[in-house]
């Protein structure tokens, strides 16, 4: 009879890179607190990484040794286990889009649920609430434009729109467009003008 914790690794074993394992889906193996001892066994003997209270994740294993997984795919896999919105943070999206030369020097993400900190190995990866209109679009270039605007400000982002008009397409254009009557107005205003400018 496989033990405990050898049941959670297959359980691991079996997850996509960067697929959280949250304690709460392991409950069919036993008892929350075994659960919760296991894990905490398996994450000190380095074949799990803990992400945060309750959620692992399973490093990767390659022939140069073993790293944490990327953590756009695990943040995109706890967005949905999580039932979070989670996108980029204004300034990644501001420089993605050629808004500004500023590369973030931390790893920041929007999220619909609380702020916390996920730890990936020796990375650190912050998860800062925000409005639900600072998430519209989190998958998409338009919802890259509504954050990058947010981070920029009213005073700035006008200034930087005008080489957003070749970067964008017609649909992509229309789906910014859609959003502005959950924006702020300064930022509708912007839109509008980006839209029929």
């Amino acid at each position: 009879m496989a033990t405990l914790a050898e049941s959670i690794m297959k359980t691991a074993l079996e997850l996509a890179e960067g697929t959280p394992l949250l304690a709460k889906e392991l409950l069919h193996l036993g008892s929350r607190a075994a659960i919760d001892q296991a894990l905490s066994r398996l994450h000190r003997s380095g074949r799990l990484l803990r992400v945060e209270r309750g959620v692992y994740v399973r490093p990767v294993e390659t022939r140069f040794g073993v790293r944490p997984p990327s953590v756009s795919k695990v943040v995109e896999a706890l967005a949905v286990s999580k039932g979070e919105s989670i996108a980029p943070q204004g300034a990644a999206s501001a420089n993605a889009l050629g808004m500004t030369t500023q590369v973030p020097v931390r790893t920041v993400y929007l999220t619909s649920g609380r702020s916390r900190r996920l730890m990936l190995g020796a990375q650190e990866v912050e998860l800062r609430h925000a409005p639900s209109w600072q998430l519209a679009l989190p998958h998409r270039l338009a919802g890259q434009v509504i954050r990058a605007l947010a981070w920029l400000g009213p005073d700035e982002g006008p200034k930087r729109l005008t080489s957003l008009g070749q970067k964008l397409s017609a649909s992509e254009l229309q789906e910014l467009a859609a959003t502005r009557g959950r924006l702020p107005e300064w930022m509708a205003r912007q839109v509008g003008a980006l839209v029929h400018g």
